[in-house]
């Protein structure tokens, strides 16, 4: 009782010692954000798959239709980076707190905003240049929403905990998808002709509540105490930006690769094989929806469990192994997805979701932070996840469409597209070092 009662009167606590009510809300603010940004994107792909071709790329081929709408999809990912360096400036100098509300207000608005947009049979060519418009936005304001939340718990949870409570952050992610999913299940009840007239801006008007309820719950939070211990000592950062690729190069880049290749096949599992079942398989467009809700709510918990075993075994080796198990599953992934067995294809989504889409970046959600210094740390993890965030998960499901155009319909260069890019992430996770308990107060580059 005496220790407890002398650690909590230091002016400078070492992080990892804060009030369990600022990590509690922080586990919150982190969560309940992240649902935010993963309910928009992925209702955002799946309109995608299903139904943007038709209301805002109609008068072409279906697969070009479908390209035509990843090509949108795609610029919410270009935009990423250019939101990741213009917050991460503020994140590393007004703090972490201040970028998740401006954050999850510009996502949450640009995600309404789709919602009331005129369709092509309304006003034109007008129509898809204003889906891209408010696309490129919801982008910008998603570039540094993880990366705020993952530095954010990092900093405030204790160290023997920091990878369960940071993973929180992506078993968000998972409950977004499986929200999104649950609002595209019971839109696909509509008639045809309602979904595809007011069906659908209801489920983007949708996010106004999920909005709401996250910006209540960040206009309470504190801020991180290792901020707090910086800025006490005036040590933040004038130029952010500039000192990660000054200082931490290294990390930015071993973080850069690490994430390359598993958020390529994140959002190949997550978007493009909901339109290659539908385009190839033949499987009824009612049943992506429900299956993608069964793989979220298994990847949430995989995010979480994989985040705590990181503090018992290390985040080094959990996450090389994660990433190699990754090189060789497209293969049975697209063998169970053509039997067109409901039972092969689900079982084949969760183990996708388990490991590419939550698992692996549930434990990135600590790895990441614990791998800059804490000068530039919000910059880096943004930076390093939206830029990668860009050659991986923006593009892949359009390279994916694309290689099924040109190989006649065939998955397997999409297989081999996938295994080369995912040993990537795996070469740069057997490079990158252990940072289990690694001191956040650091002020240079990771060790």
């Amino acid at each position: 009782m005496t220790e407890q009662r002398s650690s909590t009167v230091d002016t400078a606590p070492p992080p990892g010692e804060a009030d369990p009510k600022a990590v509690r809300r922080a586990a919150w603010a982190g969560l309940i954000g992240t649902t935010l940004e993963q309910y928009d994107f992925v209702i955002y792909g799946t309109a995608s798959a299903l139904i943007f071709s038709n209301l805002f790329f109609p008068n072409i081929s279906p697969i070009a239709g479908i390209l035509a709408s990843f090509s949108a999809y795609a610029v919410g990912f270009a935009a990423r980076p250019l939101g990741g360096l213009f917050f991460s400036r503020f994140g590393d100098r007004l703090g972490r707190k201040w970028v998740l509300v401006a954050t999850l207000l510009l996502m949450g608005g640009s995600t309404l905003a789709i919602g009331l947009l005129p369709t092509f049979s309304q006003v034109g060519l007008l129509a898809p240049v204003l889906l891209v418009l408010c696309r490129f936005f919801q982008g910008v304001g998603a570039g540094a929403e993880q990366a705020g939340g993952a530095t954010l718990l990092t900093e405030t949870a204790h160290k023997r905990t920091r990878g369960r409570m940071a993973s929180l952050v992506m078993t968000g992610a998972a409950l977004g998808t499986a929200l999104g999913a649950i609002a595209w299940i019971l839109a696909q009840m509509l008639p045809h002709d309602a979904l595809m007239s007011w069906g659908w801006r209801l489920v983007f008007g949708s996010s106004l509540l999920v909005t709401i309820a996250a910006l209540i719950i960040r206009r309470k939070l504190n801020e991180s105490p290792v901020f707090e211990e910086l800025k006490e000592h005036a040590n933040e950062a004038q130029a952010p930006v500039a000192e990660t690729f000054k200082k931490g190069r290294r990390p930015f880049l071993l973080a850069f690769f690490m994430n390359v290749g598993s958020n390529a096949q994140s959002y190949t599992y997550q978007v493009f094989m909901a339109s290659y079942l539908v385009s190839s398989v033949g499987v009824d467009d009612s049943f992506v929806p429900k299956v993608l809700f069964v793989g979220a709510l298994c990847g949430g918990l995989a995010a979480f469990g994989f985040g705590a075993l990181s503090d018992v075994l290390g985040r080094k080796r959990v996450y090389s192994t994660i990433m190699g198990a990754l090189v060789l599953l497209p293969v049975p992934t697209f063998v169970a997805l053509n039997t067109a067995s409901p039972v092969a294809i689900t079982v084949a989504i969760i183990i996708g979701f388990v490991l590419a889409c939550h698992g692996s970046v549930g434990v990135q959600m600590s790895y990441f932070p614990e791998l800059f210094g804490s000068r530039y740390r919000y910059a880096g993890v943004a930076l390093s996840r939206e830029f990668s965030a860009v050659v991986g998960g923006g593009i892949a499901p359009l390279i994916c469409a694309g290689l099924m155009a040109l190989f006649g319909g065939s998955w397997v260069p999409v297989a081999i597209y996938m295994m080369v890019i995912m040993a990537i992430s795996f070469v740069a996770s057997r490079m990158a070092p252990e940072t289990l308990d690694r001191d956040l107060t650091d002020l240079e580059a990771a060790r």
